[in-house]
């Protein structure tokens, strides 16, 4: 019998309530780095800016933030559709960005989050 183990990367539950409101999006591919399978995914809990893309704290003085993906979008293959968190309860310290930078999101993302995107609420 053949077996092979996979490891899969996932980002953990960041939804506080099971309150939200999503709208669908294009997701970029621009700028993901595939895995060592080829792959190219955006991990949900990721901060997207209006062009589709992770929002980063360079980023967002010139581009503002549109919501935090809902669900890990696969674009290997080119942007796809995705579900963009627009209202609602989120875990701060379990968003992509801020388990990117030890447990806290970038004050300008933060401040960008909170002026464009009122309705999310950050715990």
């Amino acid at each position: 019998m053949y077996y092979k183990e996979i490891n899969m990367e996932n980002s953990p539950e960041f939804l506080a309530s099971q309150h939200y409101i999503n709208f669908t999006t294009t997701i970029s591919d621009t700028g993901v780095v595939a895995d060592e399978h080829g792959r190219k995914y955006v991990l949900a809990g990721t901060v997207i800016d209006v062009d589709g893309k992770a929002a980063t704290a360079s980023t967002v003085s010139s581009k503002a933030v549109a919501g935090i993906l809902f669900a890990t979008v696969d674009v290997t293959y080119g942007p796809q559709p995705g579900a963009l968190m627009a209202e609602g309860y989120v875990r701060e310290a379990r968003l992509k960005q801020a388990i990117d930078n030890s447990g806290t999101l970038e004050e300008a993302i933060k401040t960008s989050l909170a002026a464009k995107c009122p309705k999310i609420t950050l715990r």
